[in-house]
């Protein structure tokens, strides 16, 4: 019988490095996938393979990137060759989730590298390194794939990297049928995610930027229960007051926003992780039938991502039968 829980990964994800020693380094996810055989998660899982249709994966990311950024990545070589093999993990990912035999109730994503910095527009100074280790931004493409594949209309990103997700934000700043909320560090990297910033157009109210810590606070430390007064304060009251019900949930987990990441400075623990997915999940389940697609972005702590990430598929794995509302 298959399991509560999808886990899609390749070893062919450890093939791309940006230079030796950089921070988005193969070490990380082989420290993640390691842990997670070896603590016995993986048995508990349901183990899913990224698509390899070349010309499938291409033309869904076609839905969010030009052809000009596609042939700029592709022609990166075996880091082009990683990036799509990353976006074909999500299109599986939302298969399982989404697709008419219903395989799993929810996924992660183990890919690198990572996309919420990716943009859809070309003339962006980006493909890369200078879009944040990002090349293809493979939650917004999965986004796009559920709603045309599976005809799931209204999307709930959200982004609890440390980094503030500019590329998924600037593709669905005027869709209304994108809800994008994200928690981030203000004045680092990339220097966006202002609380002014709320939408455009017909998508005006459907971005949330909520920036930690809360203005004021001499001290600027960022612990668990600001993560999830984010949530039960600002995202649930913006989506009752939106109307927006989601039918799919995507997560950007980016884990640097733990405790001792290498570039993040928050102190998220992971019981913290473990209590966000859990509001994610009851969310999920009363709205969408329990769809969630987790998609790994930063984490630059090799163990701290380990441990994270364990904590967020744990907490995955839990039935939502007993799970009750916190708010």
């Amino acid at each position: 019988m298959p399991k509560r829980t999808g886990y899609v990964y390749d070893d062919i994800f450890l093939d791309h490095e940006l230079e030796r020693g950089h921070p988005e380094s193969p070490f990380r996810l082989a420290a993640l996938h390691a842990a997670v055989s070896e603590s016995g998660l993986l048995a508990k899982l349901t183990c899913l393979s990224p698509l390899g249709d070349d010309a499938l994966i291409t033309g869904q990311i076609a839905l969010v990137h030009s052809p000009e950024h596609i042939q700029r990545v592709l022609a990166t070589g075996i880091t082009g060759t990683v990036a799509l093999r990353a976006v074909g993990a999500v299109l599986a990912a939302v298969d399982a989730v989404a697709g008419n035999e219903r395989l799993v109730d929810n996924a992660f994503c183990a890919i690198r590298p990572p996309g919420h910095h990716a943009h859809n527009n070309v003339n962006k100074d980006g493909y890369g390194q200078g879009e944040g280790f990002c090349f293809f931004n493979n939650v917004a493409i999965g986004a796009r794939y559920a709603q045309r594949q599976y005809g799931l209309g209204n999307i709930l990103i959200l982004d609890w990297d440390y980094h503030h997700g500019n590329g998924t934000e600037d593709v669905f700043y005027r869709d209304p049928t994108v809800f994008y909320f994200s928690t981030h560090r203000l004045n680092d990297y990339p220097g966006t995610g202002s609380p002014q910033r709320i939408g455009d157009g017909a998508g005006k109210g459907y971005n949330l930027n909520v920036p930690l810590p809360s203005p004021g606070d001499i001290f600027g430390r960022v612990t668990d229960d600001d993560l999830l007064a984010a949530f039960d304060n600002h995202l649930l009251p913006q989506l009752e007051t939106t109307g927006f019900v989601p039918d799919m949930i995507f997560i950007s987990a980016g884990f640097d926003s733990r405790k001792n990441d290498r570039l993040g400075n928050f102190s998220i623990t992971d019981e913290g992780f473990s209590a966000i997915t859990r509001r994610v999940m009851t969310l999920a389940r009363t709205a969408c039938e329990d769809r969630i697609v987790s998609v790994l972005e930063g984490g630059y702590n090799p163990e701290g991502l380990a441990l994270a990430t364990c904590a967020h598929l744990h907490a995955l794995m839990e039935s939502t039968e007993k799970l009750k509302m916190p708010w």
